[in-house]
């Protein structure tokens, strides 16, 4: 049985757009659970967490520095054949105030320390969804602000550096799936099986998956 770690935030955890109760997708509708289904001898691992961040500290909700979280989760769940992170949403919140460059400094710490597990190669680097134009509403999501918008849609393009450079595989998000209408910032139900059919092809392509079964690689 090999093992893939899927690292993330609220679109990862399936946080269900829209809703104040923090109420979530049951496993089967979330883009991880769909992915698990499409394999027989691979098991994903779910780490997602809502407010989850590359490397910024929330002081109202501890234990958010996806930076700092890796190494225990990584060492619990070794041996990973390869991992998938998408992380930054986030990073766009007004109270962090930074630019997409900074972001992308507190994604490589994160590359960092999955990189002491698993090969480059067998790393998949995703950029978020893009934060709708309105996200910042008071019905909505005011933790965010007009900039969010912006610096969410620089991601792609710092992101696409950073794996060029490190030799991750580099997949954007953005160029499949929107955020829902009703938060402007969570996928919805067809955003997360559009989004598991995005990272089945991608894996596949990456040469380590295909026809649900994982290839024997020689790392």
């Amino acid at each position: 049985m090999k093992s893939i770690l899927a690292f993330g935030d609220s679109n990862t955890w399936g946080f269900v757009p829209g809703t104040r109760q923090m109420e979530r997708y049951p496993w089967e509708v979330r883009w991880t659970g769909i992915l698990q289904k499409k394999y027989e001898d691979v098991r994903i691992i779910e780490e997602g967490l809502c407010g989850r961040t590359t490397a910024f500290e929330d002081d109202l909700r501890p234990g958010r520095r996806g930076a700092s979280a890796l190494p225990l989760i990584l060492e619990s769940h070794r041996p990973l054949d390869a991992a998938i992170i998408m992380l930054g949403t986030n990073d766009c919140k007004s109270v962090y105030s930074v630019s997409a460059n900074t972001i992308g400094k507190g994604m490589s710490l994160c590359l960092d320390e999955i990189e002491k597990y698993i090969p480059p190669q067998n790393i998949l680097l995703v950029s978020p969804i893009f934060l709708g134009e309105d996200v910042w509403r008071d019905d909505k999501d005011p933790e965010f602000g007009k900039q969010s918008v912006a610096v969410s849609r620089e991601l792609k393009h710092v992101y696409r550096q950073i794996a060029g450079e490190r030799g991750t595989e580099f997949l954007a998000a953005s160029d499949y799936v929107i955020a829902s209408d009703a938060d402007s910032e969570h996928m919805d139900e067809g955003g997360h099986s559009r989004f598991a059919d995005v990272i089945y092809e991608k894996l596949g392509d990456m040469g380590l998956i295909w026809k649900g079964e994982f290839k024997n690689n020689k790392f």
